[in-house]
């Protein structure tokens, strides 16, 4: 199941959002509050996503089908840090003081300027080919994917055959 809670991010990615998020309240008080919009993404839903600009429907509600603004992710199952347990990647809106959300640029561009003063993490506002303003991800995270492990044997493993049976010892 998908997850908005800080508690499937990765403890790094945690720590480093609700670092932003209090040196937020302090520099910005009164300003839309960042909060957390995706942590952990289920493959289903991540290939929903792929799928979305190329599935025959108006997903923006503008009368249009598969438009480029549909484009929300180039990953596919699997492909993206959202996938993984802890979650790799986060996602962040932003909260007005009546409830309503804000997606103004600038609300993302301030908060990743507090994200990105601590080490290891890349902003999504910075990918060359689909820019991600709400997407942070801990930088080289393919190298932290947990390893599958190997298979277990279903199967008793076979016992060595015995020594060859050597007469007694005379007498």
């Amino acid at each position: 199941m998908d997850s908005r809670s800080i508690d499937d991010l990765h403890p790094q990615l945690a720590y480093a959002f609700g670092l932003s998020c209090g040196r937020w309240a302090a520099l910005y008080p009164g300003a839309p509050t960042p909060f957390l919009t995706q942590t952990f993404r289920s493959d289903a839903r991540q290939n929903a996503l792929f799928e979305q600009p190329r599935d025959g429907r108006d997903n923006d509600g503008d009368g249009r089908i598969d438009e480029a603004d549909e484009f929300v992710t180039n990953a596919r199952a699997g492909q993206s840090p959202h996938n993984y347990r802890p979650a790799l990647a986060l996602d962040v809106g932003f909260r007005r003081l009546d409830g309503s959300l804000d997606w103004s640029e600038k609300w993302f561009n301030y908060f990743a300027q507090l994200m990105l003063e601590l080490p290891n993490i890349t902003w999504g506002g910075t990918f060359k080919q689909l820019r991600d303003r709400p997407h942070f991800e801990l930088t080289d995270w393919e190298s932290r994917v947990p390893q599958p492990i190997p298979a277990t044997r279903t199967t008793p493993p076979r016992r060595p055959a015995a020594p060859p049976h050597s007469p007694p010892k005379p007498r």
